[in-house]
């Protein structure tokens, strides 16, 4: 039964997620956000967001990873920050020896809401659905935990 470390990469804030798939049930573990402070230099900020996802993949025993795809944005250095924000997480990933899955985010959404157009509202209410008794605080947690969802759907596939 594979834990699943879901991530949703971001330089202000990281979303993560970690659940358990047996079969078809899921069940979830833990979610939160890995914040850097904005005033701090870039340097900095990426070696805080390496720390803080070392230490959440080093206290749930994840076996897999599934990170979701970075989109382009109108702000080439946003986009920029966001890219080098997405290597730290998929180093993480690697550096822990998990198995890495990559998925956009129309294809988390469909996964998990059966609609690649829903809205962050309509994708953690479905996340809260599928986990019961789990209330998500926060876009970015909601988002890891989708992308952790449809990756225990979709693995293994083609």
């Amino acid at each position: 039964m594979p834990i699943i470390l879901g991530l949703d990469p971001g330089l202000a804030a990281t979303g993560w997620g970690v659940i358990r798939s047996e079969g078809n049930r899921l069940s979830h573990l833990a979610h939160g956000t890995v914040r850097t402070p904005p005033t701090d230099a870039l340097a900095v900020r990426l070696a805080s967001l390496y720390e803080g996802l070392m230490a959440v993949i080093e206290g749930y025993g994840a076996s897999e990873a599934a990170v979701e795809e970075v989109f382009v944005n109108a702000n080439p250095q946003s986009t920029l920050k966001l890219g080098q924000a997405r290597g730290v997480v998929l180093l993480c990933a690697a550096r822990a020896g998990l198995a890495v899955s990559e998925y956009a985010t129309r294809a988390v959404k469909k996964a998990v809401t059966g609609t690649g157009a829903a809205d962050k509202v309509q994708v953690q209410a479905m996340v809260e659905r599928l986990l019961p008794g789990v209330k998500v605080a926060g876009a970015d947690a909601a988002d890891a935990l989708a992308v952790a969802i449809a990756h225990a759907h979709m693995r293994g596939r083609p």
